[in-house]
């Protein structure tokens, strides 16, 4: 087997030690999908993972492709509607732990999905939020997992499709600056981004850069992020993931290589 680790495995394998058991977690498509799925494999076998199509307590028998794969219904607990999921989990604070990732972020965890350039006039136009702002906005925690460039992580987003620790947009606003608290958002918000590169944690409520990979430079790091990120002073070096963790993903979580 191939011993080179990818970025996406990188990604998974450290967004799924972040989940603890029997935690309630909101899964996305994607890698958070990998990272939950490896996390119930291996440390976390009674995760309970919540699906936004409505599957409770699921318990897929492969790697979901989409939140409408059939493999959802099997063996999970209850299937309600997707009007449950929202209004009963996660505008009820049950949702412990929220996956999120877009296409802009800024130092706050700001998010955007919607457009890219002026909304009323943009250069793209993006996917819009789906539950992304509930997910953001009810989470006990979130976790953004988005691989570094200076693109995506900028330092304002030019819409502000699902709120971090603190307002801030290129868009003009009343609400700029102010804080979660002071808009009243019930949920904790972000906690950390997993990325390609390292992790960033919300430290006084702004991104900071914890943890490097193995053989990641924080020049590197610097480099791929649009504003002057903060670095931790105990700054530590992730070392390379367990082989078997990678295997694992290769072989039994993703065998078709749908995300990674």
């Amino acid at each position: 087997m191939d011993i080179k680790i990818k970025p996406s495995e990188r990604m998974a394998i450290r967004a799924s030690q972040e989940l603890q058991n029997r935690e309630v977690v909101f899964v996305g498509i994607g890698l958070p999908n990998l990272a939950c799925n490896l996390a119930r494999a291996t440390h976390a076998p009674e995760l309970y993972m919540i699906y936004e199509s409505g599957t409770i307590g699921t318990l897929p028998a492969r790697l979901p492709v989409s939140i409408g794969d059939p493999t959802l219904v099997t063996d999970s607990l209850a299937i309600v509607s997707q009007a449950d999921i929202f209004q009963s989990y996660l505008q009820g604070g049950l949702i412990e732990v929220g996956f999120l990732g877009g296409a802009q972020l800024d130092r706050y965890g700001n998010i955007n999905t919607t457009v890219i350039g002026d909304y009323d006039n943009p250069k793209i136009r993006l996917p819009g939020s789906g539950g992304a702002c509930e997910i953001a906005t009810h989470s006990q925690r979130v976790l953004l997992m988005m691989r570094m460039s200076p693109k995506s992580f900028v330092q304002k987003c030019d819409f502000v499709t699902s709120p971090g620790s603190r307002m801030a947009s290129s868009r003009p606003s009343r609400y700029l600056g102010k804080t979660r608290s002071e808009l009243g958002l019930p949920g904790g918000g972000p906690t950390k981004a997993i990325t390609d590169l390292g992790v960033l944690e919300v430290i006084d409520g702004e991104l900071t850069l914890t943890e490097v990979y193995e053989g990641v430079t924080i020049d590197q790091v610097k480099q791929n992020c649009g504003w002057d990120i903060r670095i931790a002073t105990n700054l530590s070096v992730t070392p390379d993931p367990d082989p078997k963790l990678v295997a694992l993903l290769r072989t039994k979580i993703d065998p078709e290589n749908l995300y990674l």
